[in-house]
């Protein structure tokens, strides 16, 4: 499925089979969730795609074919390709161990072609081998099997970002909010709950599906966005692209507290009083993920059963599933099968 200019719908073309290079390998898609950032991508709100273009980067994947040089992997072996495709390895944020700021990256998805497709390329550095990974069958059950490829996807970015958000909230927390309960909030409201943290869930108002689905996640309160949680959060992580959220959520949390910004886009972010910041509220944001995260979270998933709940769509139907995504129709995350 291909982005032939930003607004429009992804039109489903079909192209050689692509040839892997030097350190590359090809890879048989699996499945490939659909992300809030493909979103970003396809309706004109990250400016600067590689057109045309195929989105998607929460692969899961076999390889297929390998490229000169590629060590470590296999053909056959599952394998799963995250948002980052490729950093310089030289400047200062890669030889400070801070490659998600890489001053030359290449993104999976969106600078170079992603997992909407049946076959992708990817640089065999940034492909994350994928064990077999516990698979909770009901939301906070025990361990029922392991996670086929449809729910693994999510994990590839909803999960990532989610781990790399939940750290940056800072260590020793107790009480943590999340606002936008969609695939990432789900996935890290039961890594968090698993680590001992009270999590309160906000949704938008009316939400009560997304309130229920956070409550039965292990969430000890679930409201609106506009209201308050029973007691002050010591962090809170936004995933709803939505700036009128920064404001309410260094309303919710405590003096030192910290709110993360955990998406890549955000609508602008409204006037607001100097005192939700005061008493040293700090307010960061997410930028993508390193490999160290991907390897810190899977190691995680490995002894946390996770539930995740995930919709199938048909490759073709990918304009579909943006759709139910945009209108908030998606509970859990959209994943599409070629």
């Amino acid at each position: 499925m291909v982005l032939e200019r930003p607004g429009t719908p992804l039109v489903l073309r079909e192209r050689p089979l692509p040839q892997p290079g030097l350190g590359e390998v090809r890879l048989r898609i699996l499945a490939c969730a659909v992300c809030r950032t493909d979103l970003h991508v396809v309706d004109g709100e990250l400016r600067h795609p590689q057109l045309p273009l195929v989105p998607g980067h929460e692969i899961v994947a076999e390889v297929d074919a390998l490229g000169p040089g590629v060590l470590g992997l296999s053909p056959g072996q599952r394998v799963g390709v995250p948002w980052l495709g490729h950093v310089c390895g030289h400047c200062p944020y890669c030889t400070a161990g801070r490659e998600n700021l890489c001053d030359a990256p290449r993104f999976t998805g969106y600078t170079r072609d992603g997992g909407f497709a049946t076959h992708a390329i990817a640089e065999a550095a940034f492909c994350l081998a994928l064990p077999e990974l516990p698979r909770a069958a009901t939301p906070g059950g025990p361990q029922a099997g392991t996670l086929d490829p449809v729910h693994l996807a999510p994990l590839m970015c909803a999960g990532l970002i989610g781990w790399r958000s939940l750290k940056l909230a800072g260590a020793g927390i107790r009480q943590l909010g999340l606002y936008g309960f969609g695939a990432a909030a789900h996935l890290i409201a039961q890594v968090a709950v698993r680590q001992g943290i009270q999590v309160s869930a906000f949704t938008r108002p009316g939400d009560h599906e997304a309130q229920a689905f956070a409550r039965a996640l292990g969430a000890t309160w679930a409201g609106a966005s506009d209201s308050a949680p029973p007691q002050l959060l010591d962090a809170a992580i936004i995933f709803a692209p939505v700036g009128e959220l920064v404001p309410l959520a260094l309303k919710a949390v405590r003096k030192g507290g910290r709110v993360v910004c955990g998406g890549i886009y955000m609508t602008p972010l409204p006037a607001m009083p100097y005192e939700l910041l005061w008493e040293e509220r700090e307010l960061v944001s997410v930028a993508n993920l390193t490999r160290d995260d991907a390897r810190e979270f899977l190691a995680v998933a490995a002894r946390t059963p996770l539930f995740v709940q995930a919709s199938a769509y048909p490759l073709a139907r990918a304009n579909e599933a943006l759709d139910d995504l945009r209108a908030g129709r998606v509970v859990g995350a959209a994943v599409l099968l070629p």
